[in-house]
């Protein structure tokens, strides 16, 4: 009881939060900072022209691919475990599925905790091996009580982050706009600055890897409540928002951390450490 149905099937009976609870919370998902560093080492490496272009196709990709299994997700409150064993590819192909989500989840959960030590160490000047504890060890509590607590967290937290993540551009707008401009000329290690397949193609490659966060998203959608004729048009509305549509927040974010590593570079932030979050965001 305490785990809130973190896994496999969600009955009818638990699926008691508003449209718009259950769409906040998934939504806060968006708020890891990976996002960020992958825009970022993309800008750094192929310049902005193949970037942007690589992340306009991914988004495109991952709207379309996440949209059916967002759907029948919500619709049967079913995770992605189960939703593979209902696609037909049997127990072995839910097991696959669970590997690569798990996968996935640690290396983006153990990036988060990264990103989140480095500020600690920024901040209160700690070891960084104690700030990567502090970070492993509180995010325990967290996800132990499930959607529950994640929920309340996240409602009353998230005004708060939406002001500090446009804080740092409002300040770039007001204090150096010409920078601005400045991004959409950068190169990157590819001194053409133009178009190039490969360099595309490579781009792809890497944002692509965000692609498996729909399993996340699913594991939220599956709290919407039963679709009805009275809550048709906000289901629908939470569903493509935290669904598929994750991916819109998400590529504006990879657009600003390629715009804040670029500027971190502008500031003379060694070319290793500009992709840091807390780098770009300090600068910012």
């Amino acid at each position: 009881t305490m785990e809130d149905y973190a896994l496999r099937y969600t009955p009818k009976s638990f699926r008691k939060w508003s449209e718009l609870r259950i769409a906040n919370t998934a939504l806060g998902a968006v708020s890891f900072l990976a996002l960020e560093a992958i825009g970022g080492v993309l800008a750094l490496s192929y310049g902005f022209t193949n970037t942007f272009w690589a992340i306009l196709a991914v988004s495109l990709i991952i709207f379309l691919t996440g949209l059916p299994v967002s759907y029948y997700a919500a619709r049967y409150g079913v995770d992605m475990d189960l939703l593979t064993r209902g696609a037909g590819f049997g127990y072995i192909g839910s097991t696959i599925t669970s590997l690569i989500y798990a996968s996935f989840t640690f290396l983006f959960f153990a990036l988060e905790a990264a990103i989140m030590a480095l500020a600690l160490e920024l901040y209160f000047h700690i070891p960084l091996a104690f700030a990567y504890v502090i970070c492993s060890v509180l995010v325990i509590p967290l996800v132990a009580y499930g959607v529950t607590l994640i929920s309340r967290l996240q409602l009353w937290t998230q005004p708060l982050w939406l002001v500090l993540l446009v804080l740092p551009y409002l300040f770039v707008l007001l204090k150096n706009p010409e920078a601005f401009s400045d991004w959409t000329s950068f190169r990157g290690r590819d001194a053409s600055g133009d178009f190039n397949l490969l360099a595309f193609c490579a781009a792809c490659t890497v944002a692509l890897s965000l692609v498996t966060q729909i399993g996340e998203q699913v594991d939220y959608l599956r709290f919407l409540p039963e679709k009805t004729a009275a809550n048709r048009k906000r289901w629908w509305a939470a569903l493509l928002c935290a669904g598929p549509g994750w991916i819109l927040p998400g590529a504006l974010k990879m657009f600003a951390g390629a715009f804040l590593a670029f500027l971190a570079l502008q500031h003379e932030i060694p070319i290793e450490r500009a992709t840091e979050p807390t780098q770009m965001y300090l600068v910012g």
